[in-house]
């Protein structure tokens, strides 16, 4: 989101260029887009108030000894503790930019649970990423692409994908796409326990 910000904000500068009275309607435009990034009410938090669907929840996820969970039990071990769900692949550049933000993000909520979701591309290379990077948490995989069933579920986009879940199990955010995103804090601020 931040980066569609700055991308928004550059091009319109560039397209405006000496025009005064449309510099101030970029500002203006810009002043409100870098609010909305800063600041999120209550009633922005629980927007989405949903339950995952029914294909999410049965998915089945491979853990690191290759036993299958199902997207459902995996959610269900975390009951009681605010969880982040990080989607994401070793062939992800902003995957791997975004683990020092949430190693800082597991350092100031360490009684929250995360769980990430590996989409690689083989076995060998999820593994190989989680221990080069050091990734504390529930790791698991999936031999899937983005536009596959699980993704078009969750209506994923783009990867890094931040989703949190309230301690009863209901999505409390259901898209972030930095580890640091103001609201993706405001949402675990509001759902400590």
């Amino acid at each position: 989101m931040k980066r569609l910000f700055l991308t928004f904000t550059a091009l319109a500068f560039i397209t405006v260029g000496c025009n005064k009275k449309a510099e101030d309607k970029v500002a203006e435009q810009t002043k409100v887009a870098k609010d909305t990034l800063n600041t999120a009410s209550d009633e922005t938090l629980y927007a989405n108030n949903e339950s995952f669907s029914e294909i999410t929840l049965n998915k089945e996820f491979e853990d690191l000894n290759g036993n299958k969970i199902t997207f459902r039990d995996l959610i269900g071990k975390h009951k009681g503790k605010p969880i982040v769900i990080d989607v994401w692949a070793s062939w992800c550049p902003d995957c791997i930019k975004g683990f020092p933000e949430l190693k800082e993000l597991q350092e100031n909520y360490s009684e929250t649970a995360y769980v990430f979701l590996s989409l690689d591309r083989s076995k060998d290379k999820w593994k190989d990423a989680i221990e080069k990077y050091d990734l504390k948490g529930d790791h698991y995989y999936l031999n899937e692409k983005m536009k596959d069933e699980f993704g078009t579920s969750i209506d994923l986009d783009w990867i890094p994908r931040y989703i949190v879940v309230d301690p009863q199990g209901t999505i409390a955010l259901k898209k972030a796409i930095v580890a640091n995103d103001t609201l993706l804090i405001n949402t675990l601020n509001k759902i400590q326990l």
